[in-house]
């Protein structure tokens, strides 16, 4: 073999690389600002503060174009890992703004993030329902409960639909299998709270009755 041949293949090697480390340097700091994003985007909605939430959604969509623009030359970065991680928070965190405020639900073109990322956003999402469920407990404000508590189900039975491999779903049969954890302690929680306001009622009934 030539010398000048390995120095052709070096040469190569090197370019490749280098697109490659671009690519991933570029994208790395969109992609923590991004999981920021989504992360204060979802306390905003949890506040009950829709507006602080809408703009800290509409700053993800520009990290999203600019992070797809970052990594247009390099389909190995697009999917990192990292990649996915970004963009499933982004998908949490609108899916859980729709879910609040009683919006249809965006999909992945909406947003701009492939389908793994957008289901395994759609499932971290139950988890933000439980917690929103409890807060309700906590308030005394049941009135909601019951049709959230219906919509994790759907999204538990979406999920367990996608009988593909976890090479392709990106571990989303993980992700089902915590969320049937989650609604399961969350019917639980929301049973008890129920029995106990239905006791208190008839309680102050047979007070009201007796007096």
């Amino acid at each position: 073999m030539e010398t000048s041949q390995l120095d052709v293949i070096a040469s190569t090697a090197h370019e490749y690389f280098s697109v490659q480390n671009r690519a991933r340097e570029r994208a790395l700091p969109l992609c923590r600002q991004m999981i920021q994003n989504s992360g204060n985007a979802i306390r905003a909605a949890h506040r009950l503060d829709p507006e602080a939430a809408r703009a800290l959604l509409e700053a993800n969509r520009l990290v999203n174009e600019q992070l797809l623009a970052a990594v247009a030359d390099s389909e190995e970065i697009r999917q990192a890992g990292f990649m996915h991680d970004a963009q499933k928070e982004y998908a949490e965190a609108c899916i859980t703004f729709a879910l609040i405020r009683q919006v249809a639900l965006p999909e992945a073109d909406d947003i701009g993030v492939p389908m793994p990322a957008y289901l395994n956003g759609l499932g971290e999402a139950v988890g933000e329902m439980r917690r929103y469920i409890l807060d309700s407990l906590r308030r005394g404000d049941t009135s909601r409960c019951e049709s959230l508590l219906a919509i994790m189900d759907d999204i538990y039975s979406l999920l367990m639909g996608m009988d593909y491999p976890d090479t392709v779903t990106h571990g989303l049969r993980r992700n089902s299998d915590a969320a049937r954890g989650l609604i399961e302690r969350t019917r639980g929680d929301l049973t008890n709270a129920l029995r106990q306001d239905a006791l208190e009622a008839r309680l102050a009934d047979f007070q009201k009755r007796i007096c």
